[in-house]
């Protein structure tokens, strides 16, 4: 199917020739004729220019101009004696206006007619050059038209099943962004869960367990630390449960200053462990996601800590830099190889501080203890400071 533009630029040029070649010569031609000739010439070419304004301002009225220009092509013919030039000219009219090859091949064949017709009228002699290139134009156009037409099938065919590939690979496209989206969703939701939840469960199963068995040394202080400790672990998590299911993942969970966040999470470390801690926490005016990312490095590291290094002493350090913020978790523990580990909380930990443009270095060794170092850029910094501005 052609394009709007491309039929206009079809109709102005086979209008454009059909006016010099085929209507003006005939004014030319006849200004030396006799009597009243020049006008019937003058009228013919008026007659088809207004048949043709028609035909183009009201599309219904093209069978009807061709029908016109039938008539036309054969009293050209007669007044000039022949007229195959007029004819040739007129023949994109009937592929263009017919509506289909065979009423096309009819149409111009009916002008062929008319045109040989009116130069034998008027001669009186039927092989003249005229009729000649009158019928030969005619096979021509017939044997042009097809092929012209069957090119431009085999274009709009192939046009289709480009376009059907095109569609069917931007849903592919699609699909998999789909897929990619979801399995990227999965993969935050896993990383969400395992930082908040699943460490949360796994204090609470550690406090209820020394809570058990601290019951029977009638140690009731001790007790009942522990199980306020197990009460404020259970509504954090519930409290991240439905920041999960929310709109917006963890609004709330982390508000108000960075340094008092931190500070309360290694206190809890220190009533629920007894590991002596010790902390230099900088105020530092940042974003949520920022806070999130730095509380989650926290809670991980701590976490990896009460499990994994049987520590005597774990240190914080929050400070800022013109090369941006630095987050330090040290402990004095077992240590372990980083090379050897693969754990998903650290992996986990790597792609949160990616995703905020940061990055996170550890530093162990058996027997050395453990350096947490996870560095974000200065413009989560100040993301707050130009919100606000």
């Amino acid at each position: 199917m052609l394009r709007a533009d491309d039929q206009r630029w079809i109709l102005q040029w086979t209008a454009g020739v059909w006016l010099v070649f085929g209507l003006a010569p005939n004014i030319v031609a006849g200004l030396g004729d006799p009597g009243l000739w020049p006008y019937w010439s003058a009228a013919l070419v008026c007659v088809l220019a207004l048949s043709y304004g028609i035909a183009l301002r009201f599309p219904a009225s093209r069978t009807w101009f061709l029908g016109v220009l039938v008539v036309g092509v054969g009293v050209g013919a007669f007044l000039r004696g022949g007229n195959a030039a007029l004819f040739i000219v007129s023949v994109p009219h009937f592929w263009i206006f017919a509506g289909g090859p065979r009423r096309a091949i009819e149409l111009s064949g009916a002008a062929a007619v008319s045109a040989v017709a009116g130069a034998v009228l008027r001669t009186g002699e039927v092989l003249t050059g005229n009729v000649v290139v009158t019928v030969l134009g005619y096979l021509a156009s017939v044997l042009l038209g097809l092929a012209v037409l069957r090119v431009v099938r085999r274009s709009e065919e192939r046009a289709a099943r480009l376009d059907a590939e095109l569609r069917a690979t931007r849903e592919q496209l699609a699909n998999a962004h789909r897929r990619e989206g979801a399995v990227e969703e999965r993969e935050r939701l896993a990383r969400e869960i395992h930082d908040t939840l699943a460490q949360g469960f796994a204090s609470i199963v550690v406090l209820a367990e020394a809570a058990r068995s601290g019951l029977g040394e009638h140690d009731d202080h001790t007790s009942a630390r522990q199980l306020r400790s197990i009460e404020l672990t259970a509504r954090e998590n519930l409290a991240e449960a439905r920041a999960l299911v929310g709109a917006s993942p963890a609004a709330g969970v982390v508000s108000g200053s960075i340094a008092e966040t931190l500070r309360r999470t290694l206190d809890r470390f220190r009533e629920d462990t007894g590991i002596t801690t010790h902390d230099e926490l900088t105020d530092i005016d940042c974003d949520q996601q920022t806070r999130i990312g730095l509380l989650r490095a926290t809670q991980e590291s701590l976490a990896n800590v009460r499990k994994h290094a049987a520590a005597s002493t774990v240190g914080l350090v929050l400070s800022e830099h013109p090369h941006g913020i630095e987050l330090e978790i040290t402990d004095d523990g077992r240590g372990f190889t980083v090379a050897d580990s693969r754990g998903f909380g650290l992996d986990g930990m790597r792609r949160r501080l990616s995703e905020l443009g940061g990055d996170l270095t550890i530093t162990s060794s058996p027997g050395d203890g453990t350096r947490v170092l996870a560095l974000l850029p200065p413009t989560a910094a100040r993301h707050a400071e130009e919100g606000a501005g």
